[in-house]
Parts: structure tokens; sequence; C-alpha cells
């Protein structure tokens, strides 16, 4: 079935945008050909909105909003709202009766919004809001079951129950609910008491006395084995070693040099120098002594060893330990060991047995699984409250982001800001108001034809914060990289800001129009400064060069009588004469041609001379500022801009503002520390100019009196006799005047 959907369109900036009044335009955003989305994509940090409500909308938690997610977060909330309009609204509270409660998924959340009222104590409010909504620790501070899943001990009253809900969380550790409250979950307690089974069932095992050869002390025996069993296998390999072959006996029981190294110190009574050596002197076939002769840092475990298992085992008695007798020793506590590697429910062992079997025979776990499902038949009516901050979010938001997504129409709104916009920078006389928070300087940003500064702000006690700020009006002499300014965040809160890096493009045509002449300045300057540093160089050499002639005066006499003779080069008197006359001929053509002008013909060519220098660069300018987008700025923000959002003249004329003094401002043109000097100059080049234009003026006149325009043989030319203009060619007319002339002399004889 075709789409019966009538659009509404709306130009600005240059750019055909769809309009979003209705419901019925929401509902129908899918059927739009995503080709006439302003948007495609916009990330969810560093945009003037709610982190908590994109990340709602950003189901695939990427970091990024796309048109399917959006779609989705509209199609959501239809059916809870008796108008999916109301999110065009943008209000900051929801009201209750927009809440469709003829949908079971309105009525779910119309009854959790009055619950949720009701525990903050607004009971028989009309509407709800974001901060209401999003206060889950007052919520659900009225009931320690929620419906989240999470049992905390002071869900119960039973003083047994609580106890063994802490030894859960002691053991498995815990979960935090809505409220902060920590406790467990079905999970934990499913593990808790699968964990209870293998332990009980592992310790029953060792009372078997093939595995627990010494009952309860078979513990305390396999631990003092398991402590010295590697010095011991070390002893007696030596032991075997050296009955291999006795010359390695002086080698197995260590040098004599180390124990040299070791008596040089100070000995500590476990002798802890000696660790590393043998348990005792290495001999073949030697018994390990077990009291006397042994290693002192050995002593003690030799010493557990013999009392908790060398005794039990092979007797009272036993002072030494042959290496058969070691290795039966090892065999008989070996079942014992086997089953310590095998230990289950690890994790309630600190719990200790009698414990342990107090909760298995209790009633414990029954009260628990009684609490989970209470727990759980509140899940729907909680879940709704979930719901409810997901409406009362969309509710505020989703108009703003779509007027920053699907059109822009808050960025070309004049009392709104887009979500992009993060406040106001003040630089240079000047306020911006389209700073864009980026990750840094973006390489695509030139694309945009604006002139752009990068800046890195600062506040005390945040993270800084980087923009792009474009200026739209004002010329750029002044804006340079280091610069500092003021950047005001859509909180009002200040920031430090200081230029890094500058993208450079026209800021207006006014800017273009003086550019050339600035350039020419500027130029002048730079060749004058070069002048003047090869003229104090110069000097300086001059100096130092008299100051060595001064001192080698007597050397030098000879050489100063030579160049005193030197006479000044011709060629260099012909150079200049040749420049100059190059000079006055290049000037004197300028007058002459000024001269055969009419005087009312003379501003119209110092007009055309203006225009002939500065047109180009105005041309350029208007180009470029004609092809001013915001897109390429934005990309450096993570945007998918789909529309070419551009920003013309008088949009940017908007956009910035330059310093103005207040209407009905005073102003007084006393300066108290004008420089005199400078303002005579001023007034005698203004002179100058003046007094050249005058003369410039006569010198035409009187041009205009006397010359004659080329061409004089083909066409007549008009001249001044007796104060009117005769059409007369004045060679004919000389010619004339010369018949006559003649004709009245008498002829001579």
């Amino acid at each position: 079935m075709a789409n019966t959907h009538v659009w509404n369109f709306f130009r600005t900036g240059g750019l055909d945008q769809v309009s979003l009044a209705t419901g019925a335009d929401l509902l129908n955003l899918e059927n739009l050909d995503q080709k006439l989305w302003v948007a495609l994509s916009c990330p969810v940090k560093g945009l003037e909105l709610d982190e908590a409500t994109l990340a709602m909308i950003d189901t695939d938690g990427d970091g990024r909003i796309r048109v399917p997610e959006l779609l989705a977060a509209i199609k959501w909330a239809a059916p809870r709202l008796k108008d999916v309009g109301e999110l065009l609204q943008g209000r900051a509270a929801l009201s209750l009766s927009a809440i469709n409660d003829a949908s079971p998924e309105g009525k779910i959340i119309l009854a959790s919004a009055k619950q949720i009222l009701a525990n903050l104590g607004k009971k028989g409010a009309d509407a709800i809001s974001v901060a209401d909504a999003s206060d889950t620790a007052k919520i659900f501070s009225a009931s320690a079951l929620n419906g989240d899943g999470v049992i905390p001990p002071e869900a119960t009253e039973d003083a047994a129950t609580q106890a063994l809900i802490k030894d859960i969380i002691a053991c498995q550790g815990g979960v935090a609910d809505r409220t902060g409250s920590v406790g467990i979950t079905a999970e934990k307690v499913e593990s808790f008491f699968a964990e209870l089974t293998a332990y009980v069932a592992w310790v029953e095992q060792s009372s078997s006395k093939d595995i627990a050869v010494l009952g309860e002390a078979t513990d305390a025996a396999v631990a003092a084995l398991k402590a010295i069993r590697a010095k011991v296998e070390d002893y007696f390999g030596r032991c075997r070693l050296a009955a291999f072959d006795a010359r390695a006996i002086g080698a197995l029981n260590r040098q004599e040099s180390e124990y040299l190294a070791i008596a040089a110190k100070d000995l500590k009574i476990t002798a802890e120098e000696v660790a590393g050596f043998p348990l005792s002197r290495i001999e073949a076939g030697r018994a390990l002594p077990l009291v006397e002769g042994v290693n002192p840092a050995w002593a003690g475990a030799l010493a557990t060893l013999q009392k908790v298992a060398v005794t039990p085992v092979l007797g009272a008695g036993k002072n030494t330990l042959t290496e058969a007798e070691w290795a039966a020793l090892n065999a008989k506590l070996s079942a014992y060991e086997t089953w310590l590697g095998g230990k289950a429910g690890s994790s309630v062992e600190k719990l200790g047995l009698a414990r342990v079997k107090e909760i298995m025979a209790g009633p414990g776990r029954d009260a628990i699984a009684v609490l989970v499902a209470l727990d759980k038949a509140l899940e729907p009516e909680f879940k709704g409250i979930s719901d409810v901050n997901r409406l009362v979010h969309y509710s505020r938001d989703m108009r703003a982001l779509l007027n920053n997504f699907v059109n822009f129409a808050d960025f070309y709104s004049r009392d709104q800001w887009a979500t992009f916009q993060a406040g106001t920078l003040y630089l240079d006389s000047r306020s911006t108001e389209l700073c864009i928070r980026v990750d840094g300087a973006n390489a695509l940003a030139a694309m945009s034809k604006a002139y752009l500064a990068y800046c890195t702000c600062t506040r005390a006690g945040s993270a800084p914060m980087h923009l792009a700020a474009c200026f739209t009006q004002g010329d750029s002499d002044y804006l340079f990289v280091g610069r500092h300014g003021v950047f005001y965040d859509r909180q009002g809160r200040d920031w430090d800001a200081v230029v890094t890096s500058i993208v450079d493009n026209p800021i207006s045509i006014r800017q273009a129009f003086w550019s050339p002449y600035k350039k020419f300045i500027r130029m002048i300057e730079e060749q004058v400064a070069k002048r003047a540093a090869a003229a104090e160089a110069e000097s300086s050499g001059k100096l130092a060069a008299a100051a060595e002639t001064t001192a080698n005066a007597d050397k030098a006499g000879a050489a100063s009588a030579a160049a005193a003779s030197k006479k000044i080069d011709i060629g260099t008197v012909a150079a200049l004469g040749v420049a100059v006359g190059a000079i006055g001929g290049a000037v004197g053509a300028i007058a002459t041609g000024l001269a055969k002008l009419a005087i009312w013909q003379l501003p119209l060519v110092f007009l055309a001379l203006i225009l002939v220098i500065s047109i180009p660069s105005m041309i350029i300018a208007w180009l470029k500022l004609r092809q001013r987008t915001i897109g390429p700025i934005l990309e450096g923000n993570g945007w998918a801009v789909n529309g070419r959002v551009a920003i013309n003249i008088p949009f940017g004329t908007a956009l910035t503002d330059v310093a103005v003094l207040p209407a009905g401002a005073k102003r007084s043109l006393e300066d108290p520390y004008e420089d005199k000097e400078a303002a005579a100059q001023k007034r005698k080049l203004i002179a100058a100019i003046v007094l050249l234009a005058l003369a410039a003026g006569a010198a035409w006149m009187i041009r205009w009196d006397a010359t004659r325009h080329p061409g004089a043989d083909q066409h007549p030319r008009y001249f001044w006799q007796d104060r009117t203009i005769i059409k007369t060619p004045p060679v004919e007319a000389a010619k004339a005047a010369e018949g006559a002339k003649s004709a009245a002399e008498p002829a001579k004889p």
C-alpha cells in the first residue's frame, strides 16, 4: 500500500528541510527517504542533551545514534502515549493525562507513574518530571523488594534468614540493587547451596581410615610433610650423587668461601642466609638427621615433621630418617594429600563445617525462595517504573533531538540553540555562538569554507574541552594562535580559552575589500623593517671599520691617501640619473593622462583603481562565503551530516556579534593620551593629499584649454574663444585668419 502521508517542507539556509509538527509526521518518518534527512547519525557524547536519554536510544551501545534507533524509540513511545506528537512539545514534565491508558503498556506506565509520585510524597500530582522518575533511591526506599531480582538482608525481619543472606554475600559476593543496598540473587543462592553440598560430601570422604590415617592429626602431618618436601628431596639427591662419586662431596656441601662470606655478616637467629644450603652435611648413604647437625634455617620445620608425622607413623624415638623411610612416610600420607587436592566447596569452607551443616539442615533456603518469588511478582510493576523514566526522558528531549537530526530547525531558529552549539566564545571584541565541541583539529574543517579558531578551554575541577569556534563577522587581523578569550558554556560557567590552531577562510566581504591594502601596508612595513635592519647592520659595520682604522692609523696611511684620491664612479652617477629619469617619466605620464580627463572623471578613475584592486579579492571571498557549510565541522564531532547546512552571509551575521556602544550612550572624544605628533602628521598627510588633488585639477584645467584630442585631422576640435565653444578645426581657423590679414595689407611694389 502506497504511503499517502503529505509532508511539509521549509527552506532555511538554502536547504529544503522536512517539518515535524504532528504525531502523524513522526509515525511516518520511516517512510521518508533518508536522503531528505539532514543527518544520518550523531554521537551520544558532546551534545547539549542529557546523555542518559541518548543512551536509552542507543540500544546497541556503540556511542552513536542512527536512523533505525531513532525510529525504534518513536515506535516504543507510540503505544504508551495518546498522541505520539507529545514528543514534539519538549515539556519538562509529562502530564499523566497524556499517557495512553487504553493500551496494556500505557496502563502499566500510568500505574507506575502514580506509584512513583506516591512514594515521593506527591500523591495526586498530575505530571511527572525527569527528576521524579530518576530518583530511584527515594522511589524504591519504601520497599526492600522492588522487582530487580536482588534480595538484601533487610528484605526480611527474620534474624536467621538475615544471617543466612549475609553468609551468602560473604561467600559468593553481593549485588547492588536499585536503592544501592547489597543483596543476593537467585543465582547466588543456587551456587551457594551447591557449594555447601559439595563441601560436605568432600569432608565426609576424609572420615575413611584409608584417607585420614592419623585421624584428625592427618591434616597437620600432611601440612608438615609438604612444607619440607623439596629440601628433603634435595638432601637425598645430593647423598646419592656423593655415593656415585666421592669427588663431588666438596661441591655438594658448598665451598668454604661461601661460608666465609656469610660469617663476615651478623647472622640472624633464623639463619636465613643459609636457607639455600643443604639440610645437613652431605655424605654417601647418610640418613637425614632430624634434631642435631641440621641446617639452622630448617631446624624448626624438621622438628615439626618429626613430631606430627615421623613419630605417629614410624614410631617414637626416630631422630633420623633414611631415604627408604622418607618414601614410606610419603606413601602413607599420599591418600589424604590426594583427597586435599580434590577439595570442593572451598568458598564456604570459611564458615566451618558446623555452620555449613546447620545451614543445610535449617529452613533458610525455603525462606529465601519465598522472598525471591515475592520480588519476581513485583517485576512487572517496577519494570513499569523504569519505563516511566524512559518515557519522561523522551518527552523532554526527543523534540530537541529530532530538530537537530531529521532537520536542523533549532540551528536556524532565532530563539533556539542547536544541540551541538556548546556556548559562546568572547574573543577580539566579538562573540560567536557557533562553538562546537570536537576531539581536536580536523583536516576536513577547511572544506567548510568558514574561518575557524580551534580552542582549548580549561576550568578548575573540570576536564579540558576542545572547541571549534566559527567567526562570521569582522576581520582576522588579531585572531592568531595563542590568543586568549573566555568561553561561557550552556550552563553559564566560564572557561579560559586559548586559540591552538586556525583554519583561515574569508570572514566577510568587507574584510576582503580591505585585504589587498592591508597586505600592501604589511609588505611596506616588512620592507622598511628589512631596510632598517640592513642599515643598522651597515652602520655597525662602518663603526667597526672606523674603530679598526683608528686603531691602525699608523699602518693605513697609504691606503687612506689612495681612498681620498678616489673619485665618484661615473657609472653610479649615470645609473642614478636613469632611475630618477624613469621615475619622473612615469609620474609625468600619469599626470599627463590625468590632465586629459574631465574633472568629474577623476573621482571615477580613483574609484575604478580601487575596484580593480579589491574586486578580485571580494569575488573570491563572495564565492567562499556562499559555500560555507557546517557539515565538515560537525564531522570532527562524529556526526554524519547528510545535507549541505549552509551558513550564508545574513545568517553568519546573526551567529557572530561585534562590539557596539549601547543605545543612548554618550561618547567623549577627549583623549588625554592622544599622540599629538602622530595626529599632526596625519593632518599634514591629509592636507598634502588635498593639495595634490587641487594641483591635479588645476593641471587638468590648463591642459583642457590647450590640449588637442587625438585624431585632429579627422574630427573637429572644441576650444575656447571669447568664452564660447567654437566647432572649427584650429588649423583651418589659423589659415583663414592669415588670409584675411594678407588681403588687408597693401601690395608691396
